[in-house]
């Protein structure tokens, strides 16, 4: 006999049942916090032994939140490469856009018996019999809602694929209310930098530009958005340095170089471009991970400023030493002898500097630190205290 929901949302009371699970679903959206919470619950009304609703971007990656009780096999399904060869999303959205279907209704008989996800991840876990929904939200995600049920039960029913069906206009709309809010946190960021005078785009987790300020558009050709609105610079090196930064970050690595330099040209000063990320909620499945990068000026005199030179480029205060020595046009046996330092220990340390400010030569090195003073509010360079 087929397993059937909860009374509550079979008879005429249904309205009651859903319209709590709904509730819970706009809440999720506005406090990632309630997501595993919300796949419980779920879980509990599809009379499903898990629930877990993941986004899919147009790299592949996933995002994802589910039942605890499935939560290690998914965790080592979205890190092989059997989430690369799901077939099951795409072919949902072309036979069933607009209701949910079983595995069985999106696999052959043969395709369903060879099936290496089953085979590698849905067997072992203990679970028999899926079914689930996907759609495409807004910022090109792919969403998709999938629930399971344990070796020994019953296959999810039409009549109980029909009740999960009233649930997809609150899915659809929790997941755009909450990718909106992204958009919006994006257009904040850059906005609050425009009052320090920075100029600065928000980089999505597609490493595409989500917002930029009109500082920033002011850069332009020197820094421009190009095809996919992904950013693009004037210098080939330079950019190479940024595309290496969003790549790693993206892929949620520490960049080597998360500051890259960019050389002046003509009258136009020489800008540094800082991609600091922001980590967002872990389980914020439909919103995009994002970063800051930020632009400032390199200054045209004096020499840098050392507490400029440590937070920009992450330097130690022994490497803003040295980097302000060679800045000096100081050679590094000089700069060895005049911070009481062996040779060796400066070149350590210059090496660690040209690593980190992305540069390969030291009159490279030296150009760019040049005149790298405090900045002000009033947006002219000036002095400051050295640090100890």
């Amino acid at each position: 006999m087929s397993e059937t929901f909860d009374a509550g949302i079979l008879d005429g009371n249904a309205m009651t049942a859903e319209g709590t699970l709904a509730d819970r679903l706009y809440e999720a959206a506005l406090v990632p916090e309630l997501w595993t919470e919300t796949c419980e619950r779920l879980a509990r009304e599809a009379r499903s032994d898990t629930a877990t609703i993941f986004t899919v971007d147009t790299r592949g990656n996933h995002r994802y939140v589910t039942t605890p009780n499935i939560a290690e096999g998914f965790a080592q399904f979205v890190q092989s490469e059997h989430r690369l060869n799901n077939i099951r999303p795409l072919r949902a959205m072309e036979r069933f856009p607009f209701s949910f279907a079983r595995d069985i209704d999106l696999l052959s008989r043969e395709e369903f018996e060879k099936d290496a996800i089953r085979r590698d991840f849905i067997i072992p876990g203990g679970m028999e019999w899926e079914a689930g929904w996907a759609f495409q939200e807004p910022t090109g995600h792919i969403i998709v809602i999938t629930l399971m049920r344990a070796n020994g039960r019953d296959h999810f029913s039409t009549d109980e694929l029909a009740r999960l069906d009233l649930l997809k206009p609150d899915l659809a709309r929790a997941a755009y209310i909450s990718s909106r809010l992204a958009f919006n946190e994006a257009r904040s960021m850059t906005e609050t930098l425009s009052i320090l005078g920075l100029p600065a785009a928000v980089i999505g987790d597609d490493g595409q530009a989500i917002a930029m300020n009109r500082e920033m558009e002011a850069l332009s050709p020197r820094i421009r958005t190009g095809a996919g609105d992904r950013l693009v610079l004037e210098a080939p090196g330079a950019n190479a340095l940024l595309d290496e930064a969003i790549l790693r970050y993206t892929a949620e690595a520490v960049p080597v170089v998360q500051s890259v330099p960019l050389m002046s040209r003509d009258a136009a000063p020489a800008l540094i471009l800082h991609l600091l990320p922001v980590r967002r909620a872990a389980r914020d499945i439909f919103s995009r991970s994002m970063a800051i990068l930020a632009v400032t000026a390199v200054g045209r005199v004096g020499p840098p400023d050392m507490r400029v030179l440590c937070g920009l480029f992450d330097l130690t205060p022994a490497e803003a030493r040295v980097a302000r020595g060679i800045a000096m046009a100081q050679t590094p046996e000089t700069t060895a002898a005049a911070l009481g330092i062996s040779l060796e220990t400066a070149r350590s340390h210059l090496k660690r500097i040209m690593q980190k400010t992305g540069t390969s030569r030291q009159a490279e090195l030296v150009l760019l630190l040049s005149g790298l003073s405090a900045p002000t509010f009033g947006g002219g360079a000036g002095g400051g205290e050295e640090l100890p």
